[in-house]
């Protein structure tokens, strides 16, 4: 019957009464599949501009993380389970901070990442901007990104948790820089996010390698 359902899921976003056990189930080589409130959510496939959005940001943030030793990026598909009850979505990209790296389990990330970022497509407007952003800031995200690669709009939101709890908006200084929190020394230019630059050379720019390092990295990225 699960096999069923699959083969049934049209080119939209599909929601379907389902079990958490039934949800478990679901074969792990289907369409992108989320469990909230007793349902599953089928999406569609994801854009390639979409996944060269993921791929620069994840590469760019794995890269800062590990060379710092801050904790682990994992990019989807993950479960990231709230509570006992759900909701079960899988970020495009999570951040877990070594702190908090007892939450990384198997088969799953049991409680909220430090740091989740979604990258939207025309088919998750309302769910990343709305649906998510109350999920998330009730689960206990303590930073959530929200970027907007689409031709013509090309924006991002940034959300940091405040001391009540609520997650609050927080402008890019001068110059477009925005300076995570969860993230401790990680800053990015939001242009980067639509220009897409190498990431292991930006990566060296914002870790701060002198000048002469990162001209030596970029003769190497030429092969001179």
């Amino acid at each position: 019957m699960i096999e069923q359902h699959l083969t049934e899921v049209p080119p939209t976003e599909l929601r379907r009464p389902m079990s958490y056990a039934e949800y478990l189930a679901l074969p792990s080589e289907g369409p992108l599949v989320e469990w909230v409130n007793g349902e599953v959510i089928f999406h569609m496939p994801p854009t390639t501009l979409h996944q060269k959005v993921v791929k620069f940001l994840t590469t760019l943030l794995d890269t800062f993380a590990s060379y710092f030793s801050l904790g682990d990026v994992i990019p989807s598909p993950v479960e990231m389970r709230c509570g006992p009850d759900g909701p079960s979505r899988e970020p495009d990209i999570l951040f877990v901070a070594t702190a908090n790296l007892e939450r990384i389990g198997e088969k799953r990330i049991e409680g909220p990442a430090d740091l989740v970022i979604e990258v939207v497509s025309d088919d998750s407007v309302v769910r990343d901007f709305d649906d998510k952003f109350i999920e998330y800031q009730d689960c206990g995200v303590q930073e959530y990104w929200i970027v907007d690669p689409r031709p013509r709009r090309q924006r991002a939101l940034f959300y940091q948790r405040s001391v009540d709890g609520f997650l609050e908006s927080l402008n890019p200084e001068t110059g477009g820089i925005y300076r995570s929190k969860a993230m401790a020394g990680f800053w990015l230019k939001v242009d980067w996010m639509w220009e897409l630059p190498d990431a292991q050379l930006t990566f060296a720019e914002i870790a701060g390698f002198s000048e002469r390092t990162q001209a030596e990295l970029r003769e190497k990225k030429r092969g001179v």
